[in-house]
């Protein structure tokens, strides 16, 4: 027979796992299938800490998205009026009502949660698998991805308590899976001949033809080269898994591809979830340096900001997108534009993750900040799938709350082959980009019919070079393509003309599709060839207007526009 004290003590352990009061449990989210390329390896270890993300629901998303369209519609009466830290907070922040009834559940179940986001409406806790189940009502187990053998624990189902559904938005990383074609771009050695670095008139060097070089740049988009004035007109640049930008580097490429800029120019760093960027030749990243010198080297004298993401994300399969924008909006003065180069199949992550994600671009985006992702080098197979039978898109590009970056290549320029764009299954197609659309969609007629979702968001929403781009490495010069080379580029354009507009008191452009897709149309020179092949299909064609490849900048006229 047990002892008094032993039976206690097993009653104990019994109230530790179990609340004392059972809740009816409903269904919160669920996936129909493991992702393509993942496979069931088992149950996961009952011991295994997982570390939780629990977001509360937002008091007005709807007021949100309607102060951002406010103040990023040119025809708005409150256009550029773009709202404070605290004004953003009070559409965002969950109501007491959710934060009680939340933490009397986490109390019932002897977790300790705390806030991760500025407005409170991201909590933080760490359980076991064991209680993870029970708590949730689900059956956490091994996954394996095939090709890469990455593992990760997920489930594809759980549940809430019943009387939480109008407190809780999600919980992460459940039913998310991490990315695995997280791909950086490759570099080829360059043509022996060097491109001419000055550029006078609008006349493009024939060498562009071949390389693509900031001067290149320069005469392809009017872009000019005297020095960007305003200080407060911030560029940041956004660093994952483990990409160090280089200074030595930094100061080769300049010297070599913009010997007008003090080869001294340089970037700031800020770092968050233990980031880092260490100097050795040997731990220069390809992508890194391509941002940066792509930004210094083109956004004359606009600073610019690194911010490197580190290994210790809190924000679970998202590695880091979540932490970045809350660490931005935590800050009093965040930067005017942010360039992303990295993303993944929308398939891969929850629509109630997805959604929350995007409406963190829209609190940014009411703040003045451009928001921009290079749109996937994988054409309509989104990130570089082979085995798709349906089209790709890729996320965040379907968020109709930032802007995506398509490719372009060659000089005329056509449609990069590479460039990714599509329609997005979780996100509807947003008004301002309603009627470019549907003229496109009246052309293409029955072509591709049942491969994409002919409601949803299009993308991208803009294009710029993306192939055969120059820069360094390790000191040595090579060629590197896809739309990350021109999320870095675009987002250089934007910000010298946000110092132009600083110049004369205005405010910065921020969300730029409104803009882009009214009167900032006139400024863009049409891409009409090429498409964007994928899933054993051509993909969509190139036509006159919007298509998903896109198209180009003319910075001149798009200047004349923003003013």
């Amino acid at each position: 027979m047990l002892t008094r004290v032993a039976l206690l003590a097993c009653l104990a352990a019994v109230c530790a796992a179990k609340p004392l009061v059972a809740r009816s449990m409903q269904l919160h989210e669920v996936r129909d299938e493991v992702p393509d390329g993942f496979v069931h390896s088992g149950a996961a270890p009952q011991d295994t800490v997982l570390n939780l993300r629990l977001a509360l629901v937002q008091s007005d998303t709807a007021g949100l998205q309607k102060a951002l369209m406010d103040v990023s519609t040119p025809s708005s009466a409150l256009y550029g009026q773009h709202l404070t830290k605290e004004e953003v907070e009070k559409f965002v922040a969950p109501s007491a009502d959710s934060v009680a009834a939340v933490n009397a559940w986490f109390a019932e179940n002897g977790i300790t949660a705390k806030t991760v986001s500025p407005a409170g409406d991201w909590l933080s806790f760490s359980i076991p698998v064991s209680q993870a189940n029970d708590l949730l009502d689900a059956d956490f187990s091994v996954f394996t991805h095939q090709e890469t053998g990455q593992t990760s624990i997920r489930t594809l189902a759980y549940s809430i308590p019943a009387d939480l559904k109008e407190h809780v938005d999600l919980v992460h990383p459940t039913i998310t899976f991490p990315n695995p074609f997280a791909r950086l771009p490759a570099m080829v050695a360059p043509p022996k001949a060097k491109p001419a670095v000055n550029v006078t008139s609008d006349a493009v060097p024939a060498s562009c033809s071949s390389t693509i070089t900031p001067a290149c740049l320069q005469a392809l988009y009017g872009i000019p080269t005297t020095p960007a004035t305003v200080s407060s007109n911030q560029l940041a640049v956004s660093g994952f898994i483990e990409q160090f930008a280089n200074q030595a580097d930094l100061r080769t490429f300049l010297s070599t591809l913009r010997p007008d800029l003090p080869a001294t120019t340089t970037f700031t760093l800020q770092t968050l979830d233990g980031g880092q960027n260490p100097q050795a030749a040997s731990e220069a990243g390809v992508e890194a340096n391509l941002d940066i010198q792509y930004t210094i080297g083109v956004a004359t004298k606009v600073p610019t900001t690194f911010i490197s993401v580190g290994e210790n994300f809190h924000d679970g399969a998202l590695e880091g997108f979540l932490d970045i924008i809350n660490f931005l909006l935590g800050e009093t003065a965040p930067p005017q534009v942010l360039t992303t180069s990295y993303g993944q199949n929308e398939n891969t992550i929850s629509r109630a993750l997805a959604n929350n994600l995007c409406n963190a671009y829209a609190q940014l985006g009411a703040r003045g900040t451009s928001i921009l992702f290079a749109s996937g080098d994988g054409g309509v197979a989104g990130s570089q799938s082979s085995r798709c039978t349906t089209f790709l898109p890729t996320f965040p590009s379907g968020c109709p709350f930032m802007t995506s970056v398509g490719a372009t290549t060659g000089v005329p320029e056509t449609s990069a082959s590479f460039s990714s764009g599509g329609f997005s299954n979780f996100f509807a197609q947003p008004s301002y980009q309603a009627s470019a659309v549907s003229t496109f969609l009246t052309a293409l007629g029955n072509t591709n019919s049942g491969k994409f979702n002919r409601s949803g968001r299009a993308f991208p929403d803009i294009a710029a070079q993306g192939d055969n781009v120059e820069i360094f490495v390790g000191g040595e010069s090579g060629l590197v393509g896809g739309t990350s080379c021109s999320s870095p580029i675009f987002a250089s354009v934007i910000s010298l003309l946000n110092d132009e507009l600083a110049a004369v008191g205005k405010p910065p452009l921020g969300f730029l599709n409104p803009f882009l897709y009214s009167t900032g149309a006139a400024a863009l020179n049409d891409i009409t060839t090429g498409s964007n092949p994928g899933c054993n299909t051509n993909g969509f064609p190139a036509r006159a207007g919007w298509d998903p490849d896109r198209c180009r900048l003319m910075m001149g006229k798009v200047e004349h526009h923003a003013k």
